[in-house]
Order: structure tokens, then sequence, then C-alpha cells
């Protein structure tokens, strides 16, 4: 298993960085500070981000099926694209971003409550709807972030944010696996360790300087309290999925990616830590 996570934990994030790289040379920003020169950034990302956003709504669909509670993914689906997006399209449309997501917010909604009662009448409403809009919140809201860190800052902080957060994943499981006793959190996640933790911290901010000096993104300090700070975070959003997937009696999401279960599983230690990362770097910008 550990040799599976390392092999395919690093093509995949060798090929998410590749992605974000090309992105940045088709519209220019590689070489720039995320400059408003008026093109359109983050086209790719966009497009992959909703290919990942398909399965990761039907995963997480299957999982609180496990609970009786119904995800309607024709409209989460939707819906979570829109928002993921929420920034890219203002870039082409005359419309202002705060607009856009109070339209989508609203109308996202409105779909679910009109899906609920073509297909289940009055029965369960707020439990599917809730669950629905929660797929939406989790993997639309939470995958925006990921596009604001492209656009706002550009791709190189986007790819130290993203190798920071894997680089922590691995180091914890290499490091759990290896030299594991200590039970980090027993409740949700048996196989965490302090010992994966101190792995992940030590992965974590040695990528974290690697950026910094090398892309002239922040302080070798801050990128040491950055590593420090993503390396829990991360852990917490893997152990927020945990939550769910124990709910649902599920090991993991699915079973398409060896080493890791599904793209759920993949996206877990991401997804919660962007706007954490957004905020640290507009802090840091200042």
């Amino acid at each position: 298993m550990l040799k599976y996570r390392l092999i395919f934990g690093t093509l995949m994030t060798a090929f998410f960085a590749a992605v974000i790289v090309f992105d940045g040379w088709l519209d220019g920003t590689l070489t720039a500070s995320a400059a408003d020169d008026g093109s359109v950034q983050a086209t790719i990302l966009c497009i992959l981000a909703a290919l990942l956003i398909i399965p990761a709504n039907l995963e997480l669909s299957k999982l609180a099926a496990a609970k009786n509670l119904k995800i309607f993914t024709p409209i989460t689906i939707i819906a979570s694209i829109l928002f993921a997006t929420s920034l890219y399209w203002p870039q082409l449309l005359i419309i202002s971003p705060e607009l856009y997501l109070l339209l989508i917010s609203a109308f996202s909604l409105l779909a679910l409550l009109l899906y609920q009662y073509i297909r289940y009448g009055t029965s369960d409403v707020l439990a599917n709807c809730g669950a629905s809009y929660f797929s939406i919140i989790y993997l639309g809201i939470l995958a925006a972030f990921v596009v604001a860190l492209r656009i706002d800052f550009g791709p190189w902080h986007l790819l130290m944010f993203i190798f920071v957060i894997k680089s922590a994943d691995i180091g914890a499981y290499s490091f759990g696996t290896l030299f594991g006793k200590h039970k980090f959190s027993p409740k949700i996640s048996p196989g965490k360790t302090w010992e994966g933790m101190a792995g992940a911290v030590a992965a974590a901010i040695i990528v974290a300087i690697f950026f910094a000096v090398t892309c002239d993104i922040m302080a070798w300090w801050s990128a040491v309290i950055f590593g420090f700070c993503f390396a829990f975070i991360g852990q917490m959003g893997d152990l927020a999925e945990s939550m769910l997937k124990r709910d649902a009696k599920q090991k993991d999401s699915a079973n398409n990616v060896p080493g890791f279960g599904g793209i759920l599983d993949i996206l877990d230690s991401l997804l919660p830590a962007t706007p954490f990362a957004y905020l640290f770097f507009m802090l840091n910008s200042q």
C-alpha cells in the first residue's frame, strides 16, 4: 500500500503541476505575479476542476446513500462546477463575482427543491436538500478557492499550496506506516498517529521553504509557519472526510485510484485548506 501511495501520489502531483504550469504559460502569468492585464486566466485549471468534481459528487452521493440520504447529482454536479469556477466567468461576462455567487446560490437551492418535488414529493425534504447543498458547498465553494488562488496570486502560489499539502500527506502516511505508535485521532481515523503528524510537518516545512526561496513567494520564516500550519490543516481536512466515511461505514470513497481509494480521498486534505491558504497569502502580501 505504501509503495502504491508513493508512486501514484508522486505521479498525480506531477500531473497537476504540469497542468498548472501549462495553464500559466497559456495565459502569460507563469513569469508574472498574476498581473491584471486583461487576459483570461485559469482556463485549463477550471476544466480540470470540472472533470474532478463529477466523480467526486458521485462518490459523495454513494456515501450519503449508505445513510439513506439522496444527493441530487444532476443538480449538484452542475452547481458545484459553477461555484468552483465562480471567479473565472466574470472574466468573460459582464457580471460581478458577488452577484454571480448570489445568483448561483439562490438558483441552486430552488433547483434542488424543484427536483425534490418532482422525484420524491414531501418525503425527506430537509434531509435530501440539505445533503445535496452540503455536496455543493463542500465540492463547489471550497474548490472555488483553488481557482481564486490561481487567479489572484498566480500559478506558483497555487503550486506551493498543493505541493505542501500533498507532501504532508505523503510524509504523514510514510512516517505513520513506518514508525506510528501513538494514535492521533482513534475515534475518527485509527491509522493516524503523532509520528505520522511529525512526518507531515517535516515534509511540509521542507517543501514550503523550497518554494518560498526558489519562487520568491515569501520569506523563509513565513514558509516555516506556512508548512507547519498547513501540515495540520491538511490532516484536519483528511479527518473531516474520514468522519463522512466512518458515518457511512466505508473505508474509502471509491476504489478507482490505487493506494488512495477515490477522488474524494485525494482531495480531502486539499479542499478544506484552500480558504486558509487564500487568507495566508493575502495577509502575507500586505
